[in-house]
């Protein structure tokens, strides 16, 4: 029986999230061939219209770079009052945040304080046992590592998950967790997608330059951009500043199905893998900046825009994540980004290699942790890009 369309798009852009039961990459391999034509003009305002909708409440987007620029909002503050959306909210960006870990990373690789080539156990010889001897700085930012994910004692459910929503993971303790299982691969000879790489890359951060890994994103990237909306909330669980509400659907007290406010929720869980607040003008700023080299500068950038030469461990299809980025062809040309989710909440930050289309959206994304992308995101992608190919 053939796969509807959408099903085959979400296969082929399907998102990568910062923590939760799915724990799928970001523009993995179509499994069916499709149109390589590109839309010259995007119509994103024709994608967000009509907002909310069974499968997201709000959306903000940018689309900008040489080939043109756009901005929009569709839909809701919050289900109650239904005020529109706030087009300068902030939101949770999810495993965007790797983008800013590698490079963070990268700069400290620069200043000759992190190696690529070195262990990680060189850094963190009493959180990294023996099994793991052998993994690289390198091999934490591009999920080649073999380190499997932690066991958080939370649940597969999202009903599970809510009901923890305040637990606070510390790194330490997931970094335990994890190390302690055999390894997944080789190191170096596999890929696959999780958090826990990140979650050692921002303790090795922390170690070598005896500061928190908040502080020194703040001071390396958010402040020297001027990204004044965008912070790291630690153990907080309430949004700082204007935010449109996340809602996700679960099953309710009274048994129903339906959906609930999911706004406040502690992110410990995705820490430097995934806790990032942000709005869309701060992650444009950032992408345009970052793709510019004026956040990771010389031949270190290439570190983010070089994919390594093995498969995915679970698909088998070439690797589809370097350090930090992750790559799709769309519309017959090379993007790269990285997307995000957080309950309640789906993020992306996208562009062509030389900056001419960038693309950044929230989501408010009412199953942003599901097994395929989310349809309204997935038609911003296509709509900014063109199908896969």
């Amino acid at each position: 029986m053939r796969k509807p369309t959408r099903t085959l798009l979400a296969a082929a852009l399907v998102l990568g999230v910062s923590a939760g039961p799915a724990l799928t990459p970001a523009f993995a391999t179509p499994s069916a061939a499709a149109s390589t034509a590109r839309p010259a003009s995007p119509d994103l305002g024709a994608v967000i219209a009509g907002l909310p909708r069974a499968d997201a409440t709000a959306a903000l987007v940018r689309l900008g770079g040489t080939e043109g620029s756009w901005s929009g909002s569709s839909g809701v503050h919050d289900l109650t009052t239904g005020a529109p959306a706030d087009p300068a909210a902030r939101f949770r960006a999810g495993s965007v945040t790797k983008v800013f870990t590698a490079a963070a990373v990268l700069q400290l690789a620069a200043e000759r304080r992190i190696g690529l080539d070195r262990t990680a156990r060189s850094y963190l010889p009493e959180l990294i046992p023996g099994r793991y001897a052998t993994v690289t700085v390198r091999q934490l930012l591009n999920h080649t590592h073999g380190i499997p994910a932690p066991d958080l004692a939370v649940g597969d459910t999202v009903e599970e998950w809510y009901a923890h929503r305040f637990d606070v993971h510390s790194p330490e303790a997931m970094v335990r967790s994890a190390t302690a299982k055999p390894r997944e691969f080789r190191p170096g000879t596999k890929q696959h997608y999780l958090n826990i790489g990140y979650t050692i890359a921002g303790l090795i951060v922390e170690r070598v330059t005896g500061d928190t890994y908040e502080h020194q994103v703040e001071r390396r990237i958010l402040r020297p951009l001027g990204l004044r909306d965008t912070y790291l909330p630690g153990d907080a669980a309430e949004l700082v500043g204007p935010y449109n509400h996340g809602y996700q659907t679960m099953r309710l007290d009274d048994g129903t199905t339906g959906l609930r406010d999911v706004s406040v929720w502690r992110a410990t869980d995705g820490w430097a893998a995934g806790d990032l607040v942000s709005t869309t003008a701060d992650l444009e700023r950032f992408t345009r900046a970052l793709f510019a080299g004026r956040v990771v500068r010389g031949p270190l950038l290439e570190e983010m825009f070089t994919l390594p030469k093995v498969a995915d461990l679970k698909s088998g299809d070439p690797a589809a994540y370097s350090a930090g980025l992750s790559m799709k062809r769309l519309g017959g040309r090379e993007v790269w980004g990285k997307t995000g989710g957080r309950w309640g909440y789906n993020a992306a930050i996208a562009s062509t290699r030389d900056g001419a289309r960038t693309l950044v959206y929230s989501v408010n994304s009412t199953d942003a942790k599901g097994q395929d992308m989310n349809p309204t995101a997935l038609r911003l992608m296509v709509a900014a890009y063109g199908l896969p190919g």
